[in-house]
């Protein structure tokens, strides 16, 4: 089978061979579409059409060629809709026939969404390679590990030689520097041949600073607003319906051109969008009315606003990322009160029970960071699996100065207990790359920008951290790592080498138990579960019982104790003991007693009456 998503803008081979080129250029009275021929090029006018649009149709292309557009007497610029750019984000865009490549999974159909287990992952760094066939060549790894699903960090060609991704600003194109379009094709079908989902996170709120053309002939593309990085894109004002479909293809090209089995969306937060319905309902409408149709398609989302209207009805957004679960567990293991962490910081066990009993642990509570501003919406009748929780990923990780894991911050004792209330809770589990082996490398923030631009992000990412009382001093501020320098893009890399490792193996093992635990025994009960069916015990200031009835009826029973003293004469569920984070738990609760830092798990398998 072959597979091409049909889109107005970019470039397409017609059924007799010519190429058909077009772009948006409201910006520009005439375009010329310049294709390389060796040292030279030909330079071929584009027809003006009405509303901004140019186009040629010609034979003097094809697959393999390379073409630029020029947009004013000297300025050549790749195409926005590009599918390939192989010499970066500034130089010549390559038309590519999707139809060359055959899919062999026609047979794939997804998997369902209460089977998710999500593994998230940047393709530079997961491997030694740095590439797509690095990521395919350990999923056997992954799969015996017990993850469902890979979820890549933004792949849309960034500028220069490392990048977390968001930055990109070639949304239609994979970065060269991971591989051709064919190689992350081959990744995807590889990874489906072997049971496993793979997602794609991008990024609709914002461009890249550097890279993106689009202001020189479009820019209606953009509103007089900004974002946190960078100019607000025009989702709502004039011309905003062309910048729609601009960013609904999108969504469309990854799933129906590289099959992906869904999209997590970037911080949505930042989509300064006042219509309706809005650039997010029409999202999920084109998926669901789609390839969501054919398949199991799911759309997860990244937004700070905890706005629970996206979330839970058929037809929107399967579930979100749990920032809140996330900031709550790590106050309990780090004792951290800083930044966003204090909004968490007078009673986060009661924040994170929340987050496991209601989903959202602000809904429409003051939050201290955000200046004493109402954050969120009720999210009580959402069921568990509407939030993706996890105790680390690439923001929380990147994101301080030195780009710790918790395996460097946290004793081993308390961190298994986190990890089995994240594994084994009805949420959606995400796993960041390294973690399931306690890696040790971190991950720090990098970037490869020009050099005037380079400068001024390592000075902003250092004054970022200078209201931080450890970084009070510029001395301390300089020790920050350069997200400009190769090194602070190697030191990120895992080390494989340290898995065999008998300490990292035993985590690696711990994550593994757990994953099978819930493939067995939680998975099959989710199907069918509802909000607002938790009951919660208060055992102590740090400690808990949490019974949930799941789909089937079942009653799933967390005791936690994520404190530093023993919880005693405290009653035990009457149900057999599936799991326990330490050996000395067991023992202990055949006397009514729950150990500082321990967790255990029960099930009582009774059926719906």
């Amino acid at each position: 089978m072959r597979y091409q998503h049909v889109m107005p803008f970019g470039t397409q081979v017609l059924d007799d061979g010519r190429v058909r080129f077009r772009l948006w250029a409201p910006g520009s009275e005439k375009v010329s579409l310049c294709i390389e021929q060796g040292a030279g090029e030909l330079s071929l006018p584009m027809e003006a059409q009405p509303q901004g649009w140019f186009e040629c149709i010609t034979d003097r292309a094809g697959a393999g060629t390379r073409y630029r557009y020029r947009v004013s007497d000297e300025m050549r610029v790749p195409d926005p809709a590009s599918r390939y750019n192989p010499g970066d984000v500034h130089q010549a865009s390559e038309v590519v026939v999707p139809q060359s490549f055959t899919w062999t999974d026609t047979h794939w159909k997804g998997r369902p969404w209460e089977e998710v287990v999500l593994y998230e992952l940047h393709v530079g760094t997961f491997s030694p390679e740095g590439t797509f066939k690095g990521v395919r060549d350990r999923l056997d790894y992954l799969v015996e590990l017990g993850v469902t699903a890979i979820e890549l960090m933004p792949v849309a060609d960034f500028p220069g030689e490392r990048n977390w991704g968001y930055d990109g600003v070639l949304l239609f194109a994979p970065d060269h520097r991971y591989g051709r379009p064919e190689d992350l094709k081959e990744l995807i079908q590889s990874a489906h041949e072997k049971g496993l989902m793979v997602f794609l996170d991008v990024v609709y709120n914002h461009f890249g600073p550097e890279g993106n053309y689009l202001h020189l002939y479009a820019p209606p593309f953009f509103k007089d607003e900004h974002t946190p990085w960078g100019v607000a894109i025009n989702y709502d004002a004039v011309h905003s319906r062309t910048v729609r479909d601009f960013y609904i293809h999108n969504v469309l090209y990854w799933l129906d051109e590289y099959r992906f089995d869904g999209l997590r969306l970037d911080a949505v937060h930042s989509i300064l969008d006042d219509s309706s319905p809005d650039i997010l309902d029409e999202i999920a409408e084109a998926v669901r009315n789609g390839p969501g149709q054919e398949r199991h398609i799911h759309l997860v989302l990244e937004n700070d606003n905890n706005e629970a209207r996206y979330l839970g009805r058929p037809g929107r957004f399967d579930a979100q990322w749990n920032d809140d679960i996330h900031h709550a567990l790590h106050v309990l293991l780090t004792g951290e009160s800083g930044g966003y962490y204090r909004d968490y910081a007078d009673n986060p066990m009661r924040h994170l029970v929340r987050c496991l009993t209601e989903g959202f642990a602000y809904q429409g509570e003051t939050s201290l960071h955000r200046n004493n501003e109402r954050r969120g919406t009720s999210s009580v009748h959402l069921p568990a699996t509407a939030f993706v929780s996890m105790i680390q990923n690439h923001d929380q990780v990147g994101n301080r100065a030195f780009g710790e894991r918790l395996s460097m911050l946290v004793d081993p004792r308390p961190l298994r207990a986190a990890i089995s209330v994240m594994l084994l809770a009805p949420e959606i589990p995400l796993l960041f790359m390294g973690e399931e082996f306690g890696a040790l490398t971190p991950f720090l923030f990098f970037c490869d920008f020009g050099p005037e631009l380079a400068q001024a992000v390592t000075e902003g990412r250092r004054k970022e951290f200078a209201r931080f009382p450890a970084f009070s001093d510029p001395a301390a501020r300089n020790s920050i790592p350069d997200p400009g320098h190769p090194d602070t893009f190697q030191r990120s890399k895992l080390d494989w080498h340290s898995w065999a490792q008998p300490e990292h193996q035993s985590w690696f093992e711990l994550y593994k138990t757990l994953l099978g635990i819930r493939r067995e025994h939680l998975v099959p009960r989710l199907r069918g579960l509802e909000g607002g069916n938790s009951t919660v015990r208060v055992l102590g200031e740090r400690s808990v019982a949490i019974e949930w009835r799941l789909g089937d009826g079942s009653r799933w029973t967390l005791l936690a104790n994520l404190g530093k003293s023993a919880i005693l004469d405290m009653a035990v569920p009457d149900a057999p003991l599936l799991f326990a984070s330490e050996d000395d738990i067991a023992a202990s609760l055949t006397t009514g007693t729950l150990p500082p830092w321990s967790v255990a798990w029960t099930l009582e398998n009774t059926k719906n009456e």
